[in-house]
């Protein structure tokens, strides 16, 4: 938070979450968008690990906490679609370019849900808008002030061998809606999101896509990362150098 100006961190330190415009030039965003399409494209899913992305307890137990192909996907390229661009055998009901939720890894929900760590708060998103995302195409929505109240629920990796693959500790409490408030941002934005604030995005029902890019961020000194995490450092990927 060094680069912050004092007014910006105490607007991230109230409100859990901060936009900054124009981090990236349209030109950065096109790159981004470029390679996107070439990963894209170069695309080879087989059939059983077709997993439609979701935040929602059950579904994630059925689909991502059951397969090898989410649990093990921390430091690889994997992909990750949205509900019904599959028929019931699996293959593809629209181009595959339109079926993705997520290329690396929505209903309402805390990153440290899934990215626990102690002690808490030691967790940061950053998102960064590709493309224009507006309230048609899917913006993030925030609770702001959410990130005070500590973590409701958390999704555990079971032991190896174990079935189904991950469980959860709590439950996720029933929330307003009238207290989201959507943060539409200009192509090029960056926003920082706290690991412990509730944010969700709608569905893209536009005609328009909405591609951003997001990663994580853990504070190193004197932060344990949970060896309950789904996520878990490899030989490939040592936290040590991702998590800095």
């Amino acid at each position: 938070m060094a680069c912050l100006s004092p007014s910006q961190l105490q607007k991230f330190q109230q409100d859990g979450f901060l936009v900054l415009e124009g981090f990236l030039s349209a030109e950065e965003c096109v790159a981004m968008q470029q390679r996107i399409g070439e990963i894209v494209a170069e695309m080879d899913v087989p059939l059983h690990c077709r997993t439609e992305f979701s935040t929602q307890e059950e579904e994630q137990l059925r689909a991502q906490g059951s397969t090898d192909y989410f649990l093990s996907s921390g430091d690889k390229i994997r992909f990750f679609f949205e509900k019904g661009v599959f028929d019931e055998k699996g293959n593809f009901l629209v181009p595959p370019e339109k079926s993705i939720n997520k290329i690396g890894h929505v209903s309402p929900h805390q990153d440290a849900s899934f990215l626990y760590t102690e002690p808490l708060g030691r967790v940061l998103g950053v998102w960064i808008a590709v493309e224009d995302a507006t309230l048609e195409n899917g913006c993030l929505w925030f609770i702001p002030g959410s990130h005070t109240s500590g973590v409701s629920r958390r999704m555990v990796r079971a032991p190896v061998g174990s079935a189904p693959g991950t469980s959860f500790l709590g439950s996720e409490p029933a929330r307003d809606n009238s207290l989201f408030v959507p943060t539409p941002v200009q192509r090029g934005a960056l926003v920082l999101i706290h690991g412990e604030v509730v944010h969700k995005s709608k569905q893209n029902l536009s005609d328009r896509s909405r591609q951003a890019y997001t990663f994580h961020l853990m504070e190193a000194s004197g932060t344990t990362w949970s060896p309950e995490n789904w996520l878990q450092p490899t030989a490939e990927l040592p936290f040590p150098q991702l998590y800095t």
